[in-house]
């Protein structure tokens, strides 16, 4: 039924058939994004005093609402009051992670909602899940963003440089996702020089018009090119802007991409679980998405601290009916600046999710988001996996540490395994460790990936 699908969608493409094929996706799954970006609209065409009027009726809404219709937020939230902020409890990722039946809230079922795992890249994986609508939601802040450089689903087309499952359904899902959204697809669970030259292959005979997809590939990439003494622009002249995402971006990083690509270098802060929070707009500021998020700094005590001060980047789903991600501890330390307003928060700092490059015996590396593909076969709905980091030890050895209510049992250590050898390559040796909790960081935030081969 998939390949008849995609066939059907080909012919469409083939005969030029005006269809926004991206748009009619969403529609067949159910997302109102029209209805969705007509409400987006409305939001940001609010004055100032509205906006702040908007802002605070949504927040007692939704905690109200949940506190109506979620079981689990009855229990997690006792004696609350919605008109007093200050008395919403916070909310961490340990709080959610527990079978999704048990989150979802009671005039809801599993038909009526968007379901998906977060990647674990804190080392604190969970399922969760979205009312439609609010998915749709999301969709339509991406697209405003990307909008402001020119950027259209329908049309664009993008270099995608993200992973791919490699089990058959899961890969013939994201390629149909690919062929609807105008995506070519490059493969960063290999930075090889070979795969750096294929990749540049194919910018030279495609008219790619955006890079989108993890930091740390795109890095290793524009360093080939440096090596190279290549401008992609000059192999690519339709190419216009890059958007990484997903990992720390670093300032010297950024001038290499910018030098190399020869187009500007774009910075996306997103958690799947809640939305896209933050995105950096054309006067090269970190824009928060006030729109459908409210966002606080927090500090230790969960104080609200001032703009300028470092803290605790805690989140509010201002839409999500399917469960509820009420100021909720995202496990990043931030700083909004002292520039912004209630309507245009400004994200100055963000401490978080950088990852190393994993170097193998035969000389392959692999981006260390390449464990977000490998750990999702850790995560299961009952919640015994709490937590988990992947240490490198030798150029051969890896080593899982988790925090589990159990041991994982001999079955799931060899799918595991498997996964590793399938995703990286044979003959490396995993061991397993479980233990009562993972040490953290001075922020708090737990690498998923570290490599100790320097």
């Amino acid at each position: 039924m998939l390949l008849l699908h995609e066939y059907f969608l080909f012919t469409l493409h083939h005969y030029s058939i005006s269809l926004k094929l991206f748009d009619l996706s969403l529609k067949l799954s159910g997302f109102p994004i029209r209805k969705a970006e007509q409400l987006l609209q409305d939001i940001q065409n609010k004055n100032t005093s509205d906006f702040d009027t908007y802002v605070e009726t949504r927040k007692q809404e939704i905690v109200t609402y949940h506190l109506k219709h979620n079981n689990f937020y009855k229990n997690f939230a006792k004696n609350v009051n919605p008109l007093d902020w200050n008395s919403i409890p916070v909310m961490t990722k340990q709080n959610l992670q527990q079978p999704l039946e048990s989150l979802l809230s009671n005039d809801l079922s599993k038909k009526d909602v968007y379901i998906d795992k977060t990647s674990g890249a804190s080392g604190t994986p969970f399922i969760f899940s979205k009312d439609k609508f609010c998915h749709a939601l999301t969709w339509a802040v991406i697209r405003d963003r990307f909008g402001w450089f020119n950027i259209d689903f329908n049309q664009s087309i993008q270099a995608r440089f993200y992973g791919i499952p490699l089990d058959k359904k899961g890969y013939y899902k994201e390629k149909l996702k690919d062929f609807i959204s105008n995506r070519t697809r490059f493969n960063v669970f290999d930075l090889s020089d070979l795969a750096f030259e294929n990749w540049l292959n194919v910018f030279k005979t495609k008219q790619l018009e955006y890079v989108n997809g993890y930091t740390s590939p795109i890095v290793q990439f524009a360093k080939y090119l440096q090596r190279k003494n290549i401008i992609l622009k000059s192999a690519c002249p339709s190419l216009r802007v890059c958007i990484v995402t997903s990992e720390m971006l670093f300032e010297d990083d950024k001038k290499l991409m910018e030098t190399q690509f020869g187009v500007p270098v774009v910075n996306e802060y997103g958690a799947s679980e809640l939305d896209l929070i933050a995105f950096q707009n054309p006067n090269g500021e970190w824009q928060v998405n006030s729109e459908t998020l409210f966002v606080e700094i927090l500090d230790n005590d969960n104080n609200v601290l001032p703009y300028g001060e470092e803290g605790r980047l805690v989140i509010t789903s201002l839409y999500n009916k399917s469960q509820p991600f009420i100021r909720y501890d995202i496990g990043d330390i931030g700083i909004l600046s002292i520039n912004s307003t209630f309507k245009k928060p400004i994200l100055e700092k963000l401490i978080g999710r950088t990852n190393d490059i994993a170097v193998l015996p035969s000389g392959k590396t692999a981006a260390g988001l390449t464990f977000y593909y490998i750990t999702k076969s850790i995560i299961e709905n009952d919640g015994y996996v709490k937590e988990f980091v992947i240490e490198q030890l030798k150029l051969d050895t890896f080593k899982i540490i988790y925090v589990s209510t159990k041991e994982l049992s001999e079955e799931k250590i060899k799918m595991i395994t498997a996964e590793m050898e399938n995703y990286l390559e044979k003959g490396l040796t995993i061991l397993f460790k479980r233990q009562d909790k993972l040490i953290r960081s001075k922020s708090g935030k737990l690498k998923q990936f570290s490599s100790y081969l320097n």
